[in-house]
């Protein structure tokens, strides 16, 4: 392996097979050291991808046993790689997911699960005629275990949700919903006791025991309806914001023509980017993507101060890398003035230092790249 940098660099990118790439950093002292993997591998579709100049970019045309089998001796490696802290993202489409839920289980272990995310990838499919729109894939999310760094993301309230998720306003001008407090399951215990001459409905228990029950009262936490039923009053934070939840329809990939990309197929949203790295990780941690296309993970993790390591075996992959780092991003569109769009939070003009490394074969190919790109 040749590194053509700074040995020393935090962020470094990898040029060749992902597999040798990850057994170099298990050499060399990063067993348990990344804090957050995400991975948008190849999905089994059995087609060859262009970038935006018609270049060959990548095949997929790993299927079935053989594409499970490669990911799978993959995904061993990652796991030995991730600090006992760390998660990972894995972004599949239907092909392939739930197929692979199966092996994600299997390495992280089922327990380790913590969300199934749904994201509405593009827009609405007119086109479509014999079944339903295809428009969705699915990010598997794990964590080596039950202690895992976690920031609870929210997105702004708009008023009308706030208004149909928080109908009542109290006498302070606070938004509150009614909830029950009572739940499904008889108790024996004290939560299936009486609490100011009311038994639980038949079948369920009370959520809380009497005490806090009457401590939730005497804070003005429990609304009492005419006939005399209890209900909890839950209010709403409005700079809090709503939290997020495991379907994703704001984070599409390229959906016009103005939006600056590096013109790499299947280059992922830069803004969901941030909201994974921002959600498992810590400012300094180091995040990796072993299936780096287009940067996007990279760029997102510089921009958030994460340091990152890079890996791919695409040639065109490695110089849309350093053209999001060095040159900085075009328009989507064939016909849009780059001069008339305007997408700050993805042109990193900023100089960002990394090693880039390949093995032997590759140096000369790499070499030519640098050269082109300034380095």
């Amino acid at each position: 392996m040749i590194d053509d940098n700074d040995v020393n660099n935090q962020n470094k990118l990898f040029f060749g097979d992902n597999l040798d790439s990850m057994q170099y950093l298990l050499n060399n002292g990063y067993s348990g050291k990344i804090n957050l993997i995400y991975i948008d591998p190849p999905y089994a579709t059995s087609h060859n991808f262009k970038n935006k100049d018609q270049q060959h970019a990548y095949s997929d045309t790993l299927e079935g046993a053989e594409f499970v089998e490669f990911l799978r001796e993959r995904l061993i490696l990652m796991r030995e790689l991730l600090a006992s802290n760390g998660s990972i993202y894995l972004h599949l489409d239907s092909n392939m997911a739930f197929t692979m839920k199966l092996i994600m289980d299997e390495i992280f272990g089922e327990k380790n699960c913590r969300a199934f995310i749904t994201r509405k990838k593009c827009s609405t499919k007119n086109y479509t005629r014999n079944t339903f729109g295809n428009i969705s894939d699915y990010i598997m999310f794990y964590t080596k275990s039950d202690k895992y760094t976690w920031h609870r993301p929210f997105e702004p309230w708009e008023l009308e949700k706030m208004i149909e998720q928080y109908p009542y306003i109290d006498k302070q001008g606070r938004r509150y919903k009614k909830v029950p407090i009572h739940a499904p399951g008889e108790r024996n215990g004290a939560t299936g006791q009486a609490w100011r001459g009311k038994l639980p409905p038949k079948g369920k228990h009370w959520q809380y025991t009497p005490d806090k029950l009457d401590e939730l009262d005497s804070a003005g936490e429990i609304y009492w309806s005419s006939t005399g039923n209890p209900r909890r009053m839950v209010f709403c934070n409005p700079d809090q914001g709503i939290p997020i939840q495991d379907i994703w329809l704001n984070y599409r990939d390229s959906i016009n023509q103005a939006q600056k990309t590096t013109g790499y197929p299947t280059e992922k949203n830069f803004d969901m980017l941030k909201l994974i790295i921002a959600s498992s990780s810590n400012p300094n941690d180091l995040v990796m993507d072993c299936f780096s296309g287009s940067g996007t993970t990279l760029g997102a993790a510089f921009e958030l101060n994460r340091n990152w390591i890079g890996m791919d075996n695409s040639l065109e992959s490695i110089k849309a890398i350093f053209k999001r780092f060095r040159n900085g991003l075009d328009a989507y569109g064939d016909y849009v003035n780059p001069q008339k769009t305007n997408q700050q939070h993805l042109n990193l003009l900023e100089s960002c230092e990394f090693s880039v490394l390949s093995n032997i074969e590759n140096y000369p190919v790499v070499k030519d790249v640098l050269k082109m790109n300034g380095f």
